[in-house]
């Protein structure tokens, strides 16, 4: 794989010479940084940076309508997918776009390289010196407080106004990293069980209080759940799958690789029914690596392969392993816009898709968070279910503010789980199941509530009445969409057992069950499910059961957040699956 998909060659700067000067008009700006960063110095001016602009797409419009027509059930377009070229269509630039911004950058002796399959993003390297005058911006040191990340950012960034309808984003510029790592959910506050159990301790109590008087039927132990658990709770067949086509990808970021030795411990273990040498493809994106020893620290990805190959019985599994990060996660966006485009060349898609990793929206600036989130809905149109976990600090964003030595003042989303375009898998606990207060949830501060669910936010909304007033965007898209457990999962890490926590897990579980309905859609000559979220909202609501108890408080010494009610609610979204209503309704 290239080093950086698809980028031919190293980006470089050509000699500089006297830039040209235009008037300038402010692109994006923030007014502070992020909660928690605080600036340090001006940004040494020959940093060299490695600098992303996305030009202006074609016709986004007409992408998101393809999105809808292949997404709704009701639609006579309702599984009729996109090629890669039909979707390139719509995501290409103009000529007059690439033309425009090429004449800018060659006037300033900068060279450009284009590093995604519709020629929609392109990439420079300039010093910061050329930056700050090319881009009237001031390349700044900061540093967060807490962890001593320090990044180099800008909190505004002009171009010429001539260019305003060509240019979408430039990145890095007023996006921030995520302090704690790369985006995984569960990594930050879960790098080992007794972090996790740490992290959940006021709630684990209360919890085990409520375990102990619980009327609950066998194979599950909610102190230690299982993938047994799982299929008892979700109907989940433990038939093998047998489309040859049906694929399910895995995403790891941060280091974090799975070890296949790990995975035949754990199924020879809790799946003896299976082939305990099963195991995932390999596909690497960014330098991506995937040592396998037994030093490995993280867990992460060991949680997703475990779930999602043992409930997912013989779906063919890849693992892609994007990048190799350094310890600030400073590349984590690019990264995460790489997995996407690295999927949007493919001739063939697959059709689940779970990635365990986001950051706090508000790290985000709108315009590259509008950015990823068209180019998954561009993979939506072709037909892919992008599952992401809405995280686990209640509405706290990925951290629980005590934990990490912040706390919120306002409710904090995740992205991408506020992208409208992708399905967002909150956390539930225990049988009969109860909301996780883990459980990230909320509302959107940079996209409204779609079509398809702004009945079931808006309805929400009103109930809350004044609760909570100031605190969250009322009109802003809600998640999560839907839930599994998330609490006490038992992995086998580094050849031990251990107990992980998180709705990293919810998603894998969830993504699992979509699976093995494409399996046997496939199988029946009809077209994968796609993206979810339409159907979800329709007809779909009845093949899962409603949570309505539980909260995810998080803000405010933990007395702060949203309830589960009945309906659709900010911390469950409609409910957790079931395997055999869920096949009925999508005509099985």
């Amino acid at each position: 794989m290239l080093s950086r998909f698809l980028v031919a060659a190293a980006v470089t700067a050509a000699a500089l010479g006297t830039p040209a000067h235009r008037s300038l008009q402010v692109h994006e700006k923030r007014d502070n940084a992020p909660n928690g960063y605080s600036l340090t110095e001006p940004a040494s001016s020959d940093t060299v940076l490695n600098l992303r602009l996305a030009l202006v797409p074609n016709d986004t419009t007409g992408l998101i309508d393809a999105l809808y027509d292949v997404s709704t059930p009701s639609s006579v377009k309702y599984g009729q997918y996109l090629s890669k070229e039909e979707v390139e269509v719509y995501t290409s630039p103009k000529e007059e776009s690439v033309s425009a911004v090429s004449q800018w950058l060659s006037e300033n002796g900068l060279n450009a390289t284009t590093t995604s399959p519709s020629g929609q993003w392109m990439a420079i390297q300039l010093p910061v010196s050329q930056a700050n005058d090319l881009l009237g911006a001031n390349y700044s040191k900061f540093t967060h407080e807490v962890t001593g990340v320090q990044v180099v950012r800008t909190l505004t960034y002009s171009i010429p106004p001539e260019l305003a309808d060509h240019v979408e984003v430039i990145h890095p510029t007023v996006t921030f990293p995520n302090p704690y790592g790369s985006g995984a959910v569960m990594q930050v506050s879960h790098r080992s069980a007794h972090a996790r159990e740490f992290r959940h301790e006021k709630h684990s109590r209360r919890i085990h209080k409520r375990d102990s008087n619980s009327t609950m039927s066998s194979p599950c132990n909610i102190s230690a759940i299982t993938p047994e658990c799982l299929q008892y709770l979700y109907n989940i067949p433990t038939t093998p799958a047998t489309n040859q086509f049906n694929q399910l990808y895995i995403f790891g970021y941060d280091r974090d690789w799975p070890q296949r030795a790990d995975l035949t411990q754990f199924l020879e273990k809790y799946r003896p029914d299976m082939n305990s040498s099963a195991t995932w493809s390999l596909q690497m994106s960014d330098n991506g690596t995937d040592p396998q020893n037994s030093s490995i620290p993280q867990s992460e990805t060991t949680l997703d392969t475990e779930y999602a190959m043992s409930l997912a019985t013989d779906v063919a599994t890849t693992f892609v392993s994007v990048g190799d990060i350094p310890e600030t996660a400073d590349d984590f966006l690019d990264y995460l816009l790489d997995g996407a485009y690295y999927m949007l060349n493919l001739t063939d898609v697959p059709q689940t898709v779970t990635t365990s990793y986001g950051l706090d929206e508000n790290l985000v600036s709108e315009k590259l968070a509008t950015t990823i989130c068209n180019a998954y809905a561009a993979l939506g149109a072709r037909g892919v279910s992008l599952l992401f976990p809405s995280g686990d600090g209640g509405v706290s964003g990925l951290h629980y503010p005590m934990i990490a030595g912040e706390m919120c003042t306002t409710f904090v989303p995740t992205f991408p789980s506020t992208c409208p375009y992708v399905t967002s898998v909150g956390g539930t606990y225990n049988v009969p199941e109860v909301a996780a207060t883990l459980s990230g949830g909320g509302f959107s501060n940079l996209f409204t509530a779609p079509d398809y669910q702004s009945n079931a936010t808006s309805t929400y909304v009103s109930a809350l009445g004044s609760t909570n007033s100031g605190l969250y965007n009322g009109t802003g898209r809600g998640f999560p969409d839907v839930a599994a457990q998330a609490m006490y999962y038992t992995i086998i890490h580094n050849g031990e057992e251990s107990l992980v926590n998180g709705t990293s897990a919810s998603s894998p579980v969830f993504a699992s069950i979509i699976s093995l309905l494409n399996d046997q859609l496939l199988s029946a000559g009809k077209p994968p499910l796609g993206f979810l979220n339409p159907f979800l909202y329709s007809t779909g609501s009845s093949g899962l059961t409603d949570i309505t108890s539980g909260n995810n408080y998080a803000c405010s010494n933990y007395t702060t957040g949203f309830n589960a009610a009945i309906g659709w609610d900010p911390v469950t979204g409609l409910g957790s699956p079931d395997f055999d209503r869920l096949k009925t309704l999508v005509g099985l």
